[in-house]
């Protein structure tokens, strides 16, 4: 526990650094892997294992573009709005510099865009997209790309 304590410590301490009314520079390119490792479905919708209205939660990981080192965490939530097609998502990944939020839908079978809402530190007012690729077909990780304006 004590190992953790340290990490978020430095985490929050390099937060610290830099300048937290920034904007982000026009263009700002940012490809992170997520580790799906927490993503759990609650039935709320039905009796079936995918329901309308379902909420699926988590907490995971985000490491760098090569899937290696560690950079923060995401947290966030889906509803189920098509069966086996697309949930409608809320999310917030936390690296050392600050937070950035993305809405909107996920596809199931797909490369899906969604909508930059804003951003703390040096994320702040942050606006633009973030597409979102499965790393494989079972849905293990996830590709970030964010385009930040």
């Amino acid at each position: 526990m004590s190992h953790k304590i340290t990490v978020w410590a430095a985490l929050a301490a390099l937060s610290l650094a830099g300048p937290a009314c920034a904007a982000p520079a026009h263009g700002t390119k940012l490809d992170v892997v997520e580790r799906a490792d927490t993503d759990t479905v609650s039935i709320k919708g039905g009796t079936a294992a995918d329901n309308v209205g379902d909420v699926m939660t988590f907490t995971n990981p985000i490491y760098d573009a090569a899937n290696v080192k560690k950079l923060g965490v995401d947290h966030g939530y889906c509803v189920r709005m098509i069966v086996g097609k697309s949930w409608e998502c809320h999310w917030t990944m936390m690296l050392a510099k600050g937070q950035i939020m993305v809405d909107g839908p996920v596809d199931d079978g797909g490369d899906t865009v969604l909508a930059v809402m804003g951003g703390t530190g040096a994320y702040r007012g942050a606006r633009g997209e973030m597409l979102i690729h499965a790393r494989d077909a079972k849905a293990t990780g996830y590709d970030f790309h964010y385009r930040l304006q």
